[in-house]
């Protein structure tokens, strides 16, 4: 899986600007996951405190809404850029990964991928596209809506986990995984379903459904904000160029979602150079800021612009939101 990084557009940055933005830190890392899985807790625990009533509804589904923003966790941990100390980023990316149901294998690789080929829809295919950039109307919203996610059973990554639990050589895995760590993928595949196995069966012995709502089903009923997030990144935008300026998008999000996200909203940033950390991404956006297209302000700045995209693509496949670039520098 060779590619020429050189053919893609980079904005200029100082060498020595760039190694400092690269530095890790453990304390970063810690600060963060720390915080979150405090946070995570804390209203876990007063759904529980106030259950049967409306209060322990609305903790719940805030819970459901931070227990879905592991997903961050397994992006961070999956560049190693969470931690400086290599064997956190390991640890947090399994947990990170059973938490927001992917294999961890699987999509390690085809991440890797898909910065590779950012919204290739030819060989090499970018196998998250479909995730990124829906064009069926009812799947769009079945992304936000709470256990909309049910509708459409046959994507969940639950699915793919199982095939590959069983054995089988799934698409992704062919093109993405090496055959190396094909027997790999299969085993902590196998050992997600275990655990899913495990906790259906300590609710059965126990007779109550806390184990599954707690641990099975927040990224079902939870689904909204995250997906709110990431639905930001590419929809709408260009496929199958190698500029990610055009192909990407970066939002400013207010302190406490950016916190959810890692600080991922600075994603043309991070797809330019992703081997700096997220928390020193809004530094390297004031760095590249000037050649970069102007920010979506905020989440409904950027679903101003999605939305009318993804009606239009509906019906016009081909249909892709115009970005305007700043001029050339000339020197």
């Amino acid at each position: 899986m060779k590619v020429n990084l050189n053919k893609w557009y980079l904005c200029d940055l100082d060498k020595e600007r760039y190694v400092q933005l690269k530095e890790k830190s453990d304390w970063a890392g810690f600060q963060h996951v720390g915080l979150f899985f405090i946070s995570l807790f804390f209203f876990g625990y007063l759904s529980y405190f106030f259950w049967g009533t409306w209060l322990g509804i609305i903790f719940l589904l805030i819970y459901g809404n931070i227990y879905s923003c592991s997903n961050p966790i397994w992006h961070e941990t999956g560049h190693r850029t969470a931690f400086k100390t290599d064997l956190y980023n390991k640890i947090f990316y399994q947990i990170g990964s059973f938490m927001t149901n992917f294999d961890p294998t699987r999509w390690r690789w085809s991440h890797f991928n898909h910065h590779s080929h950012t919204l290739f829809t030819k060989d090499p295919y970018d196998f998250e596209i479909e995730i990124r950039k829906p064009t069926d109307l009812l799947f769009f919203a079945s992304r936000i809506i709470p256990c909309g996610r049910f509708l459409y059973i046959h994507k969940l990554p639950h699915l793919e986990t199982l095939q590959h639990a069983l054995g089988i050589t799934t698409h992704v895995m062919k093109d993405c995984i090496p055959k190396k760590q094909q027997n790999k993928c299969r085993l902590i595949a196998r050992i997600h379903v275990l655990i899913w196995i495990l906790i259906f069966t300590v609710a059965i012995i126990y007779q109550s459904w806390l184990p599954i709502i707690y641990i099975i089903l927040p990224t079902f009923y939870g689904n909204t904000l995250f997906e709110l997030f990431g639905l930001t990144q590419h929809a709408g935008l260009s496929n199958n160029i190698k500029d990610h300026r055009i192909s990407t998008r970066t939002v400013i999000l207010n302190p406490i979602f950016s916190f959810l996200y890692w600080h991922m909203e600075y994603h043309i940033e991070h797809h330019m150079f992703p081997m700096i950390p997220s928390y020193n991404l809004k530094k390297l956006h004031h760095l590249i800021k000037d050649d970069l297209p102007i920010p979506k302000k905020n989440l409904w700045n950027a679903y101003k612009e999605i939305i009318p995209a993804v009606i239009k693509q509906t019906k016009d496949p081909n249909y892709k939101i115009n970005v305007i670039l700043p001029a050339p520098k000339i020197n």
